[in-house]
């Protein structure tokens, strides 16, 4: 332990104050890892060894001692009969749960946010996991009794290392942080320090492409009526297209109904505000087992044009139509069978299998004279750069594999 001379002032302040609030006998030292210790003695044998949940460091002794005080005053109250460590438990309860109001400091965090979070970013990743703070915070025997315990609580439902768990870690310790530093909360509601179990992983499931044969069978589970007519309409041009949920919003014929386009502007990720362009759409038929089917997608959506129908089913609020489309999709028992499968593979099943599909066979299907297309060529088709196809769905490009190797059991004679 330092000499008292080479302790910091606020070291003796904070002693100065514990001896002044507690009965004779109650101590305050640096516990492990530079947590806060309390020492209590009677009749110079000690009673009580107690770690309480504040750093050693100048900023958490108020605190600290707020805490310290309540326990002193439990075990006073008691006739000193109290155990010491129920007297701490006691106090832990009655700090914690004095009068906080969460809602209305949620309030004057979106306040504070204003200028730098958008409505659509705050509802999408800020309200999901405040939603959980307020129905943890709830008065009740299990209520979260600090930071540590609270982030616990409210980021259960999302797993670990995945994008969607970072945003709302990011949103909850920096909302955790403006109540202790602006909202003069404890210091215990601090978040917790990150650990390596935060970090986003970079291996991420592989997205399945959806086969010819399972998505006829899909499709043809749709009710027929109209609502179902217009949601198989759009996985059609989904899959034959390679279209991305948000693309089905714009898209549209030119030149007479002999072309059909999309406008969907999405980021590049690479300079700030470089989007992508409209782009002509080109088909990959889906076969069955008499060869390619024609739904005249093309035709039916110039036919509506003109008549001013809407072929397309309500895809919500822009950036929502992967939502939409994830809904409707999880109400098909075909659906569900299908994601069994696939999870058994290890892969992942989205409404973005249909555009990977798309990939798959622009890859692997030949075109009529027996060549295969060039990368760029399906990069464009699909609306991204050689880049970031090429990051994506390299596992599609390699053809015929297993015969260049001892795949084959006629390659490989017997040693019975």
């Amino acid at each position: 332990m330092a000499k008292t001379a080479d302790q910091p002032s606020w070291i003796k302040e904070f002693r100065k104050a514990v001896k002044a609030s507690t009965p004779k006998g109650w101590l305050v030292m640096q516990g492990k890892k530079e947590t806060t210790r309390v020492q209590i003695r009677k009749s110079g044998k000690k009673i009580g060894d107690i770690t309480i949940p504040y750093k050693w460091e100048e900023k958490f002794w108020p605190n600290a001692l707020q805490r310290i005080r309540a326990a002193a005053k439990a075990y006073e109250e008691s006739g000193q009969k109290l155990d010491v460590r129920t007297c701490f438990n006691i106090a832990q309860k009655h700090t914690s749960e004095s009068e906080i109001d969460w809602e209305k400091s949620i309030e004057a965090y979106r306040e504070f946010k204003k200028d730098r979070v958008k409505d659509s970013t705050w509802r999408s990743k800020y309200h999901p996991v405040f939603k959980n703070v307020i129905n943890a915070t709830r008065k009740s025997s299990k209520a979260p009794l600090n930071g540590e315990e609270l982030c616990k609580v409210a980021l259960k439902q999302w797993q670990q290392g995945t994008p969607i768990r970072r945003h709302m870690r990011l949103a909850l310790f920096g909302f955790l942080r403006f109540c202790v530093q602006e909202q003069q909360f404890e210091s215990t509601w601090l978040p917790p320090d990150v650990t390596d179990k935060d970090l986003v992983t970079t291996k991420k499931k592989i997205g399945y492409p959806l086969t010819d044969s399972q998505i006829l069978q899909l499709l043809n589970s749709f009710p027929i009526d109209k609502i179902g007519n217009k949601w198989r309409f759009a996985f059609q041009c989904m899959a034959v297209y390679g279209l991305r949920p948000e693309d089905l919003r714009t898209i549209h014929t030119r030149n007479g109904g002999q072309e059909i386009w999309t406008n969907f502007e999405k980021s590049k990720g690479g300079k700030k505000g470089e989007k992508t362009e409209a782009r002509r759409l080109y088909p990959l038929l889906v076969h069955d087992i008499d060869g390619p089917i024609n739904w005249h997608l093309k035709e039916q959506l110039a036919i509506c044009e003109k008549e001013g129908l809407n072929l397309l089913p309500p895809l919500g609020k822009e950036g929502n139509a992967g939502d939409a489309c994830r809904t409707y999709l999880s109400r098909r028992k075909v659906w569900e069978a299908i994601r069994k499968e696939v999870l058994i593979e290890e892969q992942k099943l989205t409404a973005y299998s249909f555009r990977h599909r798309y990939a798959y066979y622009g890859h692997n299907r030949p075109k009529a004279d027996g060549s295969y297309r060039a990368p760029k060529q399906i990069a464009d088709a699909m609306g991204h750069s050689l880049d970031t196809h090429l990051l994506i769905y390299s596992r599609f490009q390699t053809k015929d594999l297993a015969t260049a190797f001892d795949e084959t059991s006629l390659l490989v004679k017997g040693t019975f």
